[in-house]
């Protein structure tokens, strides 16, 4: 009986380990060690590095800072942390990146506002007309440099709900504004931004 649980559990382990997805049911990813920070994310050392708990981003206006996770983002998933944008204007969490498409949900302090739009990414180019895309949806919020915010992002059953401290939300149906269904996560900075307690988990 012994070995058949330890068999099981062996299995279980090997799931999680070599799971295609950045999360599993079981468990929520967090970022702990600076090893596992380079083995699970694709990124230049130049533009985010993690240092104790924080990650820290820069970029620029002709060079966003970007970074992505080598796997992708389960189909149904909550995604929770902390930022504070230091420098200029302009943090976005990209979700689903499926080749140079992904969903841009952002927060634009020139603007005032949270965002959800359409986004495409060219890794190789800075070109404008290859980086970021259409806003489908905004709502207004007083943002600030050197200021935490508290942003949750929940996609379930083709449909995205995007929060900024539990008081300005946004959200709408990923199929109906065509956009992307499934792909890898990404931040992305033009100044420097800073993130804590960040938090991925797949939800059923």
């Amino acid at each position: 009986m012994k070995i058949k649980s330890i068999a099981i559990l062996i299995i279980v382990l090997l799931t999680i380990s070599c799971s295609t997805t950045i999360s599993t049911a079981n468990k929520a990813y967090k970022i702990s060690k600076i090893s596992k920070f380079k083995s699970d994310w694709d990124f230049n050392p130049k533009e985010w590095l993690l240092q104790k708990d924080t990650l820290i981003g820069t970029g620029g206006s002709m060079h966003w800072g970007v970074i992505e996770s080598k796997k992708e983002l389960p189909e149904n998933y909550e995604i929770d942390f902390k930022v504070n944008m230091t420098k200029e204007s302009l943090f976005e969490i990209m979700l689903n990146i499926d080749k140079e498409q992904y969903i841009r949900t952002y927060l634009y302090k020139i603007d005032q506002n949270i965002v959800i739009g359409k986004g495409s990414y060219n890794k190789n180019s800075d070109e404008y007309g290859k980086r970021g895309g259409p806003t489908l949806f905004k709502k207004p919020m007083k943002l600030e440099n050197n200021k935490w915010y508290s942003v949750k992002i929940r996609v379930a059953n083709k449909q995205l709900y995007f929060s900024v401290n539990n008081e300005t939300f946004l959200e709408c149906s990923i199929e109906k504004s065509k956009l992307s269904q499934q792909g890898k996560l990404g931040f992305l900075t033009n100044g420097e931004a800073k993130i804590i307690d960040l938090t991925i988990k797949t939800i059923e």
